[in-house]
């Protein structure tokens, strides 16, 4: 028999509120706006990645995109911004929709409807920003798994700036910023290739046709051809010990880069095959034969001299091959020597 207090105390708690009821939920930690229609369409997309160098969009990158998986489901990625992309590729592409996911924290990369939502994506683009955001907020994460993902599946992929930067095997993380900094230019790391803000992650993304590669944006306009260089020996002495075969144990091949300018796209086929877009050149650096001695602002007899570096520049409408690393383009070799650069070139135009 239950005792008149023990029934009283059960006769209070049946009356109380629950500890939830009345209250509003929390707000989600992302953001998503769609427009088009709300259920996804079934689409078999083609493979095919789009590195957009930054600055103006490029029309023609984002229909090439959305060629690969005609009536399908754009999903553009951010860390910061808003929904502005969407009547854009709208216009421009016969989609069955178009979305934004805005995920600004590890929290919104963890929740299940940031990775639910690439999985159903027919094509990815990741806008620019701050790719430290990207690395930050994404890498280790579902968001990287599910991107990952839908690069096995052939979604074609894209990115502009800062999405660009993250795309290749390696890629310049922006780690080492503080939110008043400038822009890490080339001469900061040529003069000092150690410099903390010169922060260098891998396998963040695992693209096959750009394995063995990091890429750069806005690069002549910001004159990032130095800095490329020293990504490119900083990564050597990463993977490539002294003395041992320029062959990396998987396979790869050795460390390139590709630098493209504002205005510009390299739209790249999954067989290697690229084509150069828009109003501006891309810049395809090989480091195979470069070698020498990187030394930092307190090393003795201050200066590097590092290379050669082997560049192919690639004017738009012409075609490059990320395999035999060959086209239509112009040749010549950079150096540098005492943290300066030299080139081959008519006027030793390092561009």
């Amino acid at each position: 028999m239950i005792s008149a207090r023990l029934l009283g105390a059960l006769l209070v708690l049946a009356i109380l509120p629950s500890a939830s009821a009345g209250q509003t939920p929390a707000p989600a930690p992302y953001k998503y706006f769609r427009i088009g229609n709300a259920t996804d369409a079934p689409v078999t997309p083609r493979a095919g990645y789009a590195l957009m160098g930054g600055g103006t969009d490029l029309d023609e990158a984002f229909q090439w995109l959305c060629a690969r998986a005609p009536g399908g489901d754009f999903l553009i990625l951010r860390a910061h911004g808003d929904d502005d992309y969407n009547p854009y590729v709208q216009k421009l592409c016969k989609l069955n929709s178009v979305a934004t996911l805005i995920l600004p924290s590890r929290e919104a990369a963890l929740d299940p409807f940031a990775a639910k939502t690439i999985s159903h994506a027919s094509v990815i683009f990741i806008a620019g920003g701050d790719q430290a955001n990207y690395i930050n907020f994404w890498m280790g994460t579902p968001v990287q798994t599910a991107l990952n993902d839908a690069i096995q599946r052939g979604v074609p992929l894209g990115g502009t700036s800062a999405g660009l930067a993250v795309l290749g095997e390696w890629a310049y993380s922006a780690q080492g910023d503080k939110p008043d900094d400038k822009d890490l230019d080339s001469k900061t790391v040529l003069a000092d290739p150690f410099h903390p803000r010169v922060t260098l992650v891998h396998g963040f993304l695992n693209i096959p046709i750009l394995k063995s590669i990091i890429t750069d944006t806005h690069f002549a306009k910001r004159d990032r051809m130095g800095r490329l260089l020293v990504f490119l020996s900083r990564i050597q002495m990463a993977v490539i010990p002294q003395g041992i075969s320029k062959t990396r144990s998987d396979g790869a091949q050795d460390i390139r880069g590709i630098g493209v300018q504002e205005r510009a796209a390299v739209l790249v086929e999954p067989t290697g095959e690229a084509r150069v877009v828009g109003q501006g050149a891309a810049y395809f650096v090989d480091a195979t034969k470069a070698a020498g001695q990187l030394q930092g602002v307190s090393s003795v007899g201050k200066g590097s001299d590092y290379g050669p570096f082997e560049v192919q520049k690639v004017s738009p409408g012409h075609t490059f091959n990320l395999k035999s690393w060959t086209g239509n383009a112009t040749h010549y070799t950079l150096s540098v020597e005492k943290g300066v650069i030299h080139s081959t070139q008519p006027g030793g135009s390092i561009y």
